[in-house]
């Protein structure tokens, strides 16, 4: 039997039901939010699995096309392998719900997501978090939670609790926030510049709303919740973490404040040494997580008794940064960013709008002219692996670079590019993502597009003791591997673009992420003032190798004209022109080329294509056929006339070819066009033209004006050529 619980969520209804759906899986919600509907089911396996040191969660989004009313754009018109939206939201309700499981769980764990309704205006992926949550909550697997999560935006001046999607459009903020009673698990934002007490209050004013959805949980668990099932959980046990202390004791410190290169050697010699000690009497793994487990509490015992970081930084010092534009000599730009070990280069490819990635989701979107791939190699760990597509981890990150950028980029009405970035990490130890902001901000200014401002990241770590912490800036990958927090903080000298708050406790308290923006607030100037020392602002000019894009508009009505039947008039200019060509519904024409000639002729078509041919107009046009009544002459591109014999000269013309081949330019003037849009042209009128110019000009311009010659008596004046007309009253004489 189902049960249905719900509460007030702004000015709609957050209903979850259960009971209904999925009645064989350990835990099972349906989430609703206006038509945007989601079923969240979580199973867990009944044994741990063996031979690992981590928790086996996996988050499965599935997008279903229908609940948009939309059918796949595959060939095979199924859904296939997730959207990045979809790997957006399952690593959105991953990272809050991953700390919260007991540690030593080692049995499988599955929750899936499943869109059956998507309203296009409440987004799916918050009731995912939600209602993984509460299906956990529900089940009988064990769990730290419940979690809420809402979104946070700001319209006209004011915090505006889960805006839809079209609202989102006009805020200038975009925060997700997630959190249990009294502590955050996660955030996460897109903005437009915001100063970092706006960030707060939105956090403060979104951990607030949430509390309603904890207790709509604690509800839901009181009426159909299951006992929690008996897990084993993974434990050292005290015989080996005192044989491995026994022989690394004394040892650890020295290990910690080597360089990483000479670090990571010093480690591979004692895990051989533990090995050939105590591998017949304790099991592998367990020695190697009971080493980890004495190196993660000397670091962290080094910073938070002596504040002595493993590099001996100061807890708010950022690493050297070195900075380098111009470093590929084809490329349409780039920029080299280094920050300690870690190194990441940013190429900036433009194209014309027609190359915008096309998108095949359940959401509004459909195309975007703004993409940002980043590549980690195995290279830049020192490792051997093989390599295949990106996975969640780079999808996420590149993702999280894209947001930080886009608030600078222009418009595409003032830069009408597509604009694709690749991060390349060439080395890593700590924060590769917000290295790839700062590559990615050289590499646009580098390659002229008109940013407004230049864009750095940095990465905030935690480090927490019985009654102490540390925040630091700028971390490296042992204080991320063995810290309790990774918080990414990017933005202009104006204010924060995008943030991402991950935490490894069960929850962060405010005033550990009010500190952790302030700090990270002083670096982003900092590393702002570095990038700036190599270039300050975008290039006036592209690059000689970047296409350069002109817009033209048109009256819609004549975009027809332009594609011509069945495209044959669109393809014929752009083999001639070597250009690319691309119309919006508006009459907007997009010409790219790198031939400065190309376009301008690409243009001069598309101009005499829309242009309206006028009555009286004169043209120049070419010969394209002759017959013996006349000739057809070409006057603009797709439009053609034709010149009588009569009118191809001002005297009689014995033959047509005797003044007018194919292949001949001639100038013409339109005399009329027919109600069914047939050109007459007359080039005797253009000659006759010139001649009364001519004589216009031979003629004196002083003296008396000539005057007509009066008629003799009894004549009217006749025209010239004509039989005179007599006077009627004139009596007339006829010879006999």
């Amino acid at each position: 039997m189902s049960q249905i619980f719900q509460c007030m969520m702004g000015d709609r209804a957050l209903i979850i039901e259960t009971g209904k759906l999925a009645a064989q899986a350990s835990g099972a919600v349906t989430v609703r939010y206006g038509d945007t509907l989601v079923l969240v089911t979580a199973c867990a396996s009944s044994e741990p699995r063996e031979g690992i040191d981590f928790l086996p969660l996996t988050v499965d989004y599935e997008e279903r096309h229908y609940a948009a009313g939309k059918i796949p754009g595959s060939f095979f018109r199924r859904e296939g392998r997730p959207s990045q939206d979809a790997i957006l939201a399952d690593r959105l309700t991953d990272r809050p719900i991953r700390p919260l499981f007991p540690k030593g769980l080692r049995n499988d764990v599955q929750i899936v997501i499943t869109v059956l309704s998507a309203d296009q205006e409440n987004d799916p992926d918050i009731l995912a978090l939600i209602g993984a949550s509460a299906a956990l909550t529900l089940s009988d697997i064990p769990f730290g939670g419940p979690v809420g999560a809402v979104r946070v935006g700001y319209l006209d001046g004011k915090l505006v609790l889960n805006p839809t999607l079209t609202q989102l459009n006009d805020s200038s903020l975009d925060l997700v926030v997630a959190g249990a009673d009294d502590k955050l698990v996660m955030v996460e934002a897109g903005a437009k510049e915001v100063p970092e007490s706006l960030i707060i209050d939105a956090i403060k004013f979104g951990h607030r709303a949430l509390q309603d959805i904890i207790q709509l949980q604690h509800q839901l668990r009181a009426a159909r919740g299951k006992p929690k099932m008996d897990f084993q959980l993974s434990e050292l046990s005290p015989e080996v973490e005192e044989a491995v202390s026994s022989i690394v004791a004394g040892r650890l410190a020295d290990m910690i404040f080597k360089p990483k290169v000479e670090w990571e050697e010093v480690i591979s010699a004692i895990k051989q040494e533990l090995e050939q000690k105590l591998g017949e009497s304790f099991p592998l793994p367990d020695i190697y997580s009971a080493f980890e487990s004495q190196l993660k509490n000397e670091l962290r015992s080094q910073i938070l008794e002596r504040g002595a970081r493993a590099d001996g930084r100061g807890m708010t010092e950022v690493r050297p940064i070195t900075c380098e534009v111009g470093f590929l000599p084809r490329t349409h730009g780039s920029g080299l960013f280094s920050r300690g070990l870690t190194q990441v280069l940013t190429t900036t490819t433009l194209g014309s709008v027609r190359e915008e990635q096309l998108i095949d989701t359940i959401g509004l979107e459909e195309s975007k002219r703004f993409i940002h791939h980043y590549n980690f190699a195995p290279y830049s760990v020192g490792e051997v692996r093989r390599i295949v597509g990106p996975g969640r981890r780079e999808i996420g990150h590149g993702t999280l670079v894209e947001r930080a950028i886009s608030p600078t980029l222009p418009s595409e009405e003032d830069f009408p590019y597509t604009i694709r970035l690749v991060s390349e990490v060439l080395s890593s130890n700590g924060s590769t993502s917000m290295a790839s902001v700062c590559a990615s901000s050289l590499s646009l200014m580098d390659a002229g597009v008109p940013v407004e401002a230049a864009v750095a990241g940095v990465a905030m770590g935690l480090i927490t003791g019985d009654d102490k912490y540390a925040v630091l800036t700028d971390i490296e990958g042992l204080e991320d591997a063995y810290g309790d927090m990774d918080f990414k903080v990017a933005g202009t000298a104006r204010g924060i673009t995008v943030i991402q708050m991950d935490t490894k406790l069960k929850g962060t308290p405010y005033e550990t992420i009010e500190k952790a923006l302030l700090q990270a607030h002083d670096a982003r100037l900092f590393i702002l003032d570095k990038m700036n020392q190599t270039i300050s602002s975008s290039r006036p000019e592209l690059s000689k190798y970047a296409p350069r894009m002109y817009k033209i508009m048109v009256d819609p009505d004549k975009i027809g004209s332009i594609i011509g039947p069945g495209g044959r008039m669109i393809r014929s200019i752009t083999e001639e022109t070597k250009t690319t060509i691309d119309i919006e519904n508006d009459g907007t024409v997009f010409i790219g080329s790198t031939s400065e000639e190309g376009a301008q002729r690409a243009i001069k078509i598309i101009e005499g294509l829309t242009k309206e041919v006028e009555i009286g107009g004169i043209y120049t046009g070419r010969v394209t056929r002759v017959a013996s009544y006349g000739a057809f002459v070409e006057i603009s591109p797709g439009k053609e006339g034709m010149v009588h014999i009569s009118e191809l000269a001002d005297y009689r013309v014995p033959s047509v070819e005797d003044v007018a081949k194919v292949g001949d330019e001639i100038t013409v003037m339109v005399t009329e066009i027919d109600h069914m849009g047939r050109i007459k042209l007359s080039r005797r009128a253009v000659l006759q033209g010139r001649s009364q110019v001519a004589r216009a000009k031979d003629t004196p311009a002083s003296g008396p004006p000539q005057q007509p010659r009066p008629p003799h008596h009894g004549e009217e004046r006749r025209p010239r050529g004509g039989p005179p007309r007599r006077n009627p009253d004139r009596p007339r004489f006829f010879k006999k």
